[in-house]
């Protein structure tokens, strides 16, 4: 039986917590958005983790923050933030396949009009070489049709399967919300670091 991964951690000293969310975002406070700056930040740290390593968040906070206390708030705002970034996936996942399923349709039934319509063509001309010329052509073009679909199906869909993944385990993450007597760094620093 495989050995469980240590726990990948990144810690976030910041000097108020409300940088970590999108100010403009009117959502109560568990519901609000994470700012744009701090997922980018998460996101390339956990991009760089083992895929089956459990995720931990630890938030770094001087005392006298207002946030003594409310650690579970934060956990939840953080967790609810890339819980609805899968679910948003989800629903782009779902609209590329249905997308995909129409463009096949659309495709094969292009390709089979363009195989009848160019047997039917070759059989007017009598030139061979020139009724091959253009049989092949209108078949190359029913072929480019089915390009799209093609390329959704073999090559569109994982990326975003991958990004759900990645928002599943951010939000399901341990977050942990420590205090400290030492102020907090600049508004706009991210800091601490990732450790294993």
């Amino acid at each position: 039986m495989a050995a469980k991964r240590a726990m990948q951690s990144l810690e976030l000293c910041i000097a108020n917590p409300m940088q970590l969310f999108n100010s403009m975002d009117p959502a109560p406070f568990r519901e609000r958005d994470l700012d744009v700056e701090v997922v980018a930040y998460i996101l390339e740290w956990a991009h760089e983790t083992a895929r089956d390593a459990p995720l931990g968040l630890h938030v770094t906070l001087p005392r006298g923050s207002g946030f003594e206390g409310a650690a579970g708030v934060l956990a939840d705002a953080v967790h609810e933030s890339f819980r609805q970034r899968a679910s948003s996936n989800r629903r782009r996942l779902k609209r590329l396949f249905r997308d995909g399923r129409y463009s096949l349709l659309i495709g094969l039934s292009f390709l089979a009009m363009a195989i009848f319509i160019s047997d039917y063509i070759s059989g007017l001309i009598s030139n061979e070489s020139s009724a091959w010329l253009l049989q092949e052509s209108v078949v190359i073009g029913g072929w480019v049709a089915l390009w799209h679909p093609l390329n959704i199906f073999l090559y569109g869909w994982w990326p975003i399967r991958a990004e759900i993944r990645l928002f599943d385990r951010l939000g399901n993450m341990e977050v942990s919300v420590l205090h400290t007597d030492e102020a907090g760094p600049p508004s706009t620093a991210f800091g601490g670091g990732a450790s294993a």
